[in-house]
């Protein structure tokens, strides 16, 4: 289970665009739950993810998987446990190495690089089998850099190697935002597909409503960092596109907009 408990933060302190955040803000992630955020620009989606991944520090607070405190652990040790995937498809993938060079790296994460080859052919069926779960036929191109596939396939590719080493959360950033319509829309089938089929705890922040609506088994609406919006279960599933705009325009028409 994931905890975040009492988390205060605080941006540009002491300057005269200082921002409070947080103010003890308090989340509960059960194992196996596929959480959809959403909410405004500023509402507070990706800094929670930030500070879940250790990417910026926080005042005060607790940040706590399966009853341990990590809130002061390196981003790069919690990334042993932790699989991300970002807006951006060129994020997170060597565009210059091929699909067996990236796979390899990601197969190596959170383990010691020596001057051994990095490289293990003997685990290029074991890549196979994890790409042809996508159903794109990556599996087939591992000798294929990167960079000359499409953003589509490169965040198919990203998704897997993000979850390739046993993790205990995935996190999802608008990772369908840079792409097409129907691009966006297999990538959020396959994601899925993979939270489902490896049992995976999941967390995806996005500003598309009906992939908020439709996907996981919770929403969350974020606003001015606290949370407004918490449907789980049966709720969730009753939730409609509808139900959420209004209130985005509620909350709009209080800022004045």
């Amino acid at each position: 289970m994931l905890e975040l408990k009492d988390i205060s933060k605080v941006y540009n302190p002491g300057t005269v665009t200082e921002m409070c955040l947080f103010d003890k803000f308090n989340l509960k992630v059960d194992d196996g739950e596929f959480v959809a955020i959403v909410g405004s620009n500023g509402s507070g989606k990706t800094s929670m993810l930030n500070i879940i991944c250790g990417s910026i520090p926080i005042e005060g607070g607790e940040v706590l998987i399966g009853g341990k405190n990590i809130a002061k652990m390196k981003d790069y040790q919690r990334y042993r446990t932790i699989g991300r995937v970002y807006q951006d498809p060129s994020v997170g993938t060597c565009p210059n190495l091929t699909m067996l060079e990236n796979m390899s790296l990601a197969d190596h994460k959170g383990g010691i690089f020596g001057l051994s080859r990095g490289i293990n052919k003997a685990r290029e069926n074991y890549y196979k089998e994890q790409l042809s779960i996508l159903g794109l036929g990556l599996e087939d191109k591992m000798h294929v850099k990167l960079g000359s596939l499409s953003g589509g396939q490169r965040q198919a590719a990203a998704l897997i190697m993000s979850t390739l080493t046993p993790i205990e959360f995935l996190i999802l950033d608008e990772h369908t935002a840079a792409l097409d319509p129907k691009t966006a829309e297999t990538i959020m089938m396959l994601t899925d597909k993979v939270v489902r089929e490896k049992k995976l705890t999941a967390m995806m922040v996005t500003h598309n409503l009906r992939y908020a609506a439709e996907y996981g088994t919770r929403l969350i609406m974020m606003d001015k960092g606290g949370i407004v919006l918490d449907k789980t279960g049966e709720d969730k599933k009753c939730v409609r596109v509808e139900d959420i705009l209004e209130i985005f325009t509620e909350i709009s028409i209080e800022c004045g907009n």
